[in-house]
């Protein structure tokens, strides 16, 4: 299974604080820009998505 690419936060601010997901049908994977080599954090989808519907009704 071949897994989608790597893209930067679209909240990122540019600067050396970013971090990078991978989104697929069974969740999401977050990682470090710096640290990219390092550990990395997998979410299920639900979890992934009750995370990005309850962040962008704070950023309202």
């Amino acid at each position: 299974m071949n897994r989608p690419r790597w893209h930067k936060s679209s909240f990122s601010d540019g600067g050396s604080n970013c971090v990078e997901v991978r989104e697929h049908v069974s969740g999401a994977d977050v990682r470090d820009t710096q640290h990219r080599n390092d550990a990395e954090l997998t979410f299920p989808a639900a979890e992934w998505h009750g995370f990005l519907t309850q962040f962008k009704h704070q950023a309202l």
